[in-house]
């Protein structure tokens, strides 16, 4: 690994998780939306993380460990289809159906909330180890003086 391989690898991280808080923050945002622009339900979305550059297991216990640890990107965002929509009841809705339900989103805000509370503190632990591969480099710099 490179000088600045932890850096970059933090760096890969810092990025995917502020995805992550983007797309909570949206999910959030869109917690009462009855329908889009095209007259759908809005539907939770989440991220999906993968390995940047994934090494088979194989190639580890070969010893070819090149391109181990290159850190994580976002695979993609999906839409939650499998939690319930909230129905609820209010005839005077202008979006509720024959019977006077009005259908929300599947957004519950305290899981998304307890998330965006995760998703903070991975943010906060690599900016941790961000910093702390710079101050060791500063300090292997200041031994050569």
């Amino acid at each position: 690994m490179s000088v600045f391989g932890t850096m970059n690898i933090s760096a890969t991280g810092l990025t995917a998780q502020q995805t992550r808080i983007d797309t909570i923050s949206q999910n959030i945002a869109n917690v009462n939306t009855t329908r889009d622009a095209d007259g759908n339900i809005y539907k939770r979305k989440t991220v999906v993380f993968q390995e940047k550059d994934h090494v088979s297991f194989s190639d580890v216990l070969g010893g070819n460990m090149i391109n181990v640890g290159k850190g994580v990107k976002v695979a993609k965002i999906v839409s939650d289809n499998e939690t319930p929509v909230r129905k609820v009841y209010d005839p005077s809705h202008p979006d509720a159906d024959e019977e006077g339900y009005v259908i929300y989103p599947n957004v519950n805000t305290v899981t998304e909330m307890t998330n965006m509370i995760d998703a903070t503190r991975s943010y906060e632990a690599n900016i941790t180890a961000f910093n702390a591969s710079k101050a060791m480099i500063q300090k292997a710099l200041d031994l050569g003086k």
